[in-house]
């Protein structure tokens, strides 16, 4: 899920509903005139070559538009398997000619605004809704329907569409032509309803293995493997920031609270430190008891746009852990059993292997390699030396001067396994 909070304005979205991306390309992207033929037939055709929903659904309904079909307001919703998200939507209309791409987080589905909208019971439920909004029983019916009154639609109409899970899939349609839907649109709009669906449900089997994909292997590992990078070997060589974390402590920690308050205290310590690390374009490979093992690419950002994306990232995790101490959430144990939470974090810089590494039937996408050992001595030095923050020689090197003002010398530290001493840097 796209993490960057977009501006929905001109439109505006309750709690817990959130703008991930939007088209403004109207009309244009459709032909002027349409029969209901040649809607069936791209259908059929040149929309199984989008592999956009949003850019798919767009383009679908100008067609419809193209069609006459009288379509003034249209949403698709689908739910999906994410760990924080319940579903995603679209919403079109011709008004403003937006088509917008939004998510529910999992507290949408307790919130009074989803639960009191008729789209509810069709997801739960599945049934059909059908509201007259030139009728005072109609306009009166709920505050979605009187905003749609009063901005012109005169019929509102929500139906499920096929789904393999508790909820069902839903669209809706909204219409300001006076007398709502004639009959005729309403068996020409179901037809091409059916051959949607299809799309959908394409549509989602592929985002439901992209999210758990990215969840469990990151967003760049995860796109590798989606696209083809599933035997054992198959990878390459990167020079990227190697960043590894530890909680101090953790084996006393574990020894005092139960399992469930350990796991709670543990997220909350995985949450700021991989958002930190995602703020800034690293990405997350492995999470390793209370470790974290993450690597900024210099390929993808730059030589020295990986060495700072990795030190802001850094600071920004030490800062959220800092802030975790003084402000803990309610939801955690009783602070006097944890507080307070230290972590250490070493950054190196080097050439690894990123790839496909395991057995013959269960493999591990991650990095490998002589820099993510010398990642994990660095972090190790943190305790004995007193630091929250160590970096090697390569790192501070590829830094810009003002982030190499500050930086203190270490000294020079064997590490295990590494010929000679490594001259070591505290942030």
């Amino acid at each position: 899920m796209n993490r960057q909070v977009l501006d929905p304005a001109p439109r505006s979205y309750v709690q817990h509903i959130y703008l991930l991306a939007r088209s403004n390309r109207g009309a244009a992207c459709a032909p002027d005139t349409q029969n209901l033929q040649d809607v069936h037939d791209w259908l059929l055709h040149d929309a199984t070559r989008i592999d956009n929903v949003m850019l798919m659904f767009e383009e679908f309904m100008w067609r419809c538009r193209a069609a006459n079909l009288g379509i003034d307001r249209c949403t698709l919703h689908i739910g999906t398997l994410h760990p924080r998200v319940v579903g995603f939507s679209w919403v079109w209309n011709s008004t403003d000619e937006l088509c917008d791409e939004i998510a529910a987080d999992a507290n949408a589905v307790n919130n009074v605004a989803f639960t009191k909208n008729p789209l509810y019971r069709v997801m739960r439920e599945g049934e059909i809704i059908k509201v007259d909004l030139e009728t005072e029983e109609g306009v009166n019916s709920g505050s979605l329907m009187q905003d749609l009154a009063e901005q012109g639609y005169t019929a509102y109409v929500a139906l499920p569409l096929s789904t393999a899970g508790e909820m069902h899939n839903a669209m809706t349609f909204a219409t300001k032509r006076p007398g709502g839907f004639p009959p005729v649109d309403k068996e020409r709009i179901r037809g091409l309803i059916d051959l949607l669906a299809l799309h959908v449900e394409r549509h989602i089997v592929q985002r439901i293995a992209r999210n758990v994909a990215d969840t469990y292997l990151g967003p760049i590992a995860g796109r590798r493997v989606l696209d083809g990078e599933i035997r054992r070997g198959d990878g390459e060589a990167i020079k990227a920031v190697v960043f590894m974390s530890d909680m101090r402590g953790f084996t006393q920690l574990a020894d005092r609270l139960s399992g469930p308050e350990v796991t709670c205290i543990l997220n909350a310590y995985f949450d700021r430190v991989s958002d930190a690390v995602l703020n800034h374009g690293g990405d997350i490979l492995k999470f390793m008891g209370d470790g974290i093992l993450a690597v900024f690419d210099q390929e993808v950002l730059g030589e020295r746009a990986a060495a700072e994306a990795a030190v802001k990232a850094s600071r920004e995790a030490l800062s959220a852990i800092d802030e975790l101490n003084d402000t803990p959430p309610a939801t955690l144990p009783d602070p006097d059993l944890w507080q307070p939470l230290k972590i250490g974090i070493g950054l190196h810089r080097g050439e690894v292997f990123f790839g496909n590494v395991g057995g013959e039937d269960r493999l591990d996408f991650t990095v490998i390699g002589r820099a993510v050992n010398e990642t994990s001595r660095v972090e190790s030095l943190c305790k004995p030396l007193g630091q929250e923050l160590l970096m090697t020689a390569p790192v501070k090197e590829a830094l810009s001067g003002d982030l190499q003002t500050g930086l203190n010398e270490m000294g020079e530290h064997a590490l295990r396994g590494v010929g000679k001493p490594v001259a070591i840097f505290a942030a």
